[in-house]
């Protein structure tokens, strides 16, 4: 049986941003803030040498079961493997979905990044749990891989394919109250993927708990 991706953040991690200079610490905080089930985790640092991603992802692996959080691996199939991740995430470029899938079996995530309608309404065809759509906005803490979409480019996302999408780039949580509030229609985002606005903040679980609070306020609007 499928897992479905029923989380509303998804956390990015970006050592280089974090203050205090300790990632492991930074995520562990974070998702003390967070209710089980409401953040999943995805573990990309992708400079760092194999066995010392799979000594990262052991880590995050005790820290994401005792918070109730799934555990996502960018791009390493043979780390989330190893780890017993709770899936994987596809760069565009990356193996597929289908070959994926054939390593991980049924019962793992697989998420795929998207920078373009098409792109979502691709990775819904070849069987993606959900994708990352983005950037939407000027990202916080890396470079764009191209021009901001806007709201617009969002909602076209979001009716190009039946799975969940988040969006990603520049989300902050008065970011994310505005762009819920524009969303009338039942085609709207599962919620949005953040890295800068969490990890580069003074405080990670101050940031997540009002990430989260933006959340719930557009999901009780919808109701």
């Amino acid at each position: 049986m499928r897992r479905r991706a029923g989380f509303r953040l998804y956390l990015i991690t970006d050592r280089r941003v974090v203050k205090s200079g300790d990632l492991v610490s930074a995520c562990e905080a974070a998702l003390s803030a967070a209710a089980p089930g409401t953040v999943a985790l995805q573990l990309r640092e992708k400079d760092l040498p194999a066995r010392e991603l799979y000594q990262l992802a052991l880590r995050l692996r005790e820290i994401c079961t005792r918070a109730g959080a799934p555990l996502i691996v960018n791009d390493r199939v043979d780390v989330a493997i190893a780890a017993n991740a709770d899936g994987v995430h596809l760069p565009f470029d990356s193996i597929g979905v289908s070959m994926a899938r054939k390593l991980l079996g049924r019962d793992k995530l697989i998420g795929v990044s998207s920078h373009s309608p098409p792109d979502v309404s691709g990775a819904a065809r070849e069987g993606a749990d959900f994708a990352v759509f983005g950037p939407v906005f000027d990202p916080l803490s890396k470079r764009a891989t191209g021009p901001a979409w806007g709201v617009s480019g969002l909602k076209a996302a979001c009716r190009a394919g039946a799975i969940p999408v988040f969006a990603l780039g520049g989300m902050t949580a008065d970011r994310t109250r505005e762009m819920f509030a524009s969303f009338e229609d039942t085609a709207r985002p599962a919620g949005v993927a953040s890295i800068g606005a969490i990890f580069a903040a003074d405080s990670p679980a101050l940031a997540i708990a009002e990430m989260l609070r933006a959340l719930d306020a557009s999901s009780t609007r919808r109701r």
